[in-house]
């Protein structure tokens, strides 16, 4: 059996938070579907409350602590991300940017991306497509196609063995799939191919 890398980020602010619980049944039901297609997934699941104010300090410094800098690379080393926030002000929330701002912008490049979201009304599921979607998009990530809201009615007893839940799945087979046709991430290391000394000395 295979074995490939998953990182779930949760950009909810309270604790316990509807976003985290929507990115715990997208990460099972990706876990499931790609167990079927043969590959194991380890998870690792990111709170980004935890490092808000890490990330305020680099977006001012430019340098994250130890602590953000392991996540960052965490999710550079990735062979596919699950990305979930809560809508505010029809869009993506301020913690949730702020992350993907100090990412460096090469590190989802052809990465499987399932996006998700929540809020208190289906009204802003449109963000997904306005805000989210072209985000990541421009971040050159491999968004699959199904994208997932849930709104505080979605979490009743039926609704979530109907539609959320069919969305979910479906929303997670895509991103196994996506997985599978793809080898393992490899994150470069930039000491690789140092330039040489005599070119910096010569200059261009």
């Amino acid at each position: 059996m295979k074995q490939r890398n998953l990182v779930a980020i949760s950009a909810g602010l309270s604790q316990p938070s509807s976003t985290r619980l929507l990115v715990d049944r997208l990460a099972a039901a990706t876990q499931r579907e790609a167990e079927q297609r043969g590959t194991r997934l380890d998870l690792q699941v990111v709170e980004l409350r935890d490092h808000a104010h890490d990330l305020m300090n680099n977006m001012l410094a430019g340098f994250p602590t130890t602590g953000l800098r392991q996540t960052l690379d965490q999710v550079a080393a990735a062979d596919a991300l699950i990305a979930v926030t809560p809508i505010f002000n029809a869009s993506y929330s301020g913690l949730f940017k702020s992350f993907f701002d100090v990412l460096d912008d090469t590190a989802l490049i052809d990465k499987p991306v399932l996006i998700g979201a929540t809020g208190g009304t289906a009204r802003h599921s449109l963000a997904l497509e306005h805000a989210l979607r072209p985000m990541f998009v421009y971040l050159h990530a491999v968004v699959v196609p199904t994208s997932v809201f849930a709104a505080s009615e979605d979490w009743g007893t039926d609704t979530v063995q109907g539609g959320l839940a069919n969305r979910i799945n479906r929303a997670a087979a895509e991103l196994a799939v996506q997985l599978d046709l793809r080898e393992p991430a490899t994150v470069a290391d930039p000491y690789d191919n140092p330039t040489p000394f005599e070119q910096l000395l010569a200059g261009d």
